[in-house]
């Protein structure tokens, strides 16, 4: 039993402060401005559901994905933090996300649940680069299958936790901001978006940092051999 709550608790505490789905709160109910309550709640729950099976993917196949197409983890975590970065730009340069998103995708068309809204908004390489990691470290069946099976079903307790706190958080943003107004709305998106281009940075650098790790341990083994 302590075993499982540990995998729940790991994958819970390392998750969500990278998810964040209270501080993306703001940003979802700006790209939904043109929803109705009914639409917010539906689109809710499919970035919730769309985020829970895109982490446990990156949980479990996620590092056998990356060696079959040869991908190191820092180039996951470049290649992400570009996409988050430039994300982040687009939200701190637009005058109003709201209106630029019904001009963009038309008064009576749906933004799409995957893209923005779960990934990068909810789900970006900074988390899927945690439960990759995770991952990696679960122990190999059939000689740890026991453990393997703790480890499997805690972080699909986890998981389940992280989606239903980002639906709650995505279904009632109306209700989490509605005491800032519309000034402070303005504001929060923007801090929102900034602390989101922070992130894309740090994941950015961290991509850079491994590289040159992964060059200087290249470089270490080939003066060894020499």
């Amino acid at each position: 039993m302590n075993d499982i709550v540990n995998s729940v608790l790991l994958v819970y505490a390392g998750l969500f402060p990278i998810i964040n789905p209270i501080g993306g709160a703001p940003i979802f109910l700006s790209l939904t401005r043109h929803c109705s309550d009914v639409e917010r709640r539906v689109m809710a729950g499919r970035v919730a559901i769309s985020s829970f099976f895109l982490l446990l993917a990156s949980l479990l196949v996620g590092s056998y994905v990356l060696e079959f197409f040869g991908i190191s983890l820092p180039a996951v975590r470049v290649a992400g933090g570009l996409v988050v970065t430039s994300f982040a730009w687009q939200l701190l340069q637009a005058g109003s996300i709201g209106e630029d998103q019904r001009s963009a995708h038309g008064a009576e068309r749906p933004i799409d649940a995957f893209y923005p809204l779960t990934m990068p908004l909810t789900v970006g390489p900074g988390s899927i680069s945690v439960a990759i990691t995770l991952g990696s470290h679960r122990p190999v069946p059939p000689a740890g299958m026991f453990n393997f099976a703790l480890l499997v079903g805690g972080a699909v307790a986890g998981l389940v936790a992280i989606a239903l706190t980002i639906f709650l958080s995505y279904r009632f943003a109306e209700r989490i901001i509605a005491v800032l107004g519309p000034r402070g709305t303005s504001v929060m998106i923007r801090l929102s978006a900034f602390i989101l281009l922070c992130i894309g940075v740090e994941i950015l650098w961290h991509g850079c940092s491994g590289f040159l790790d992964l060059a200087k341990a290249a470089a270490s083994g080939a003066n060894s051999a020499g």
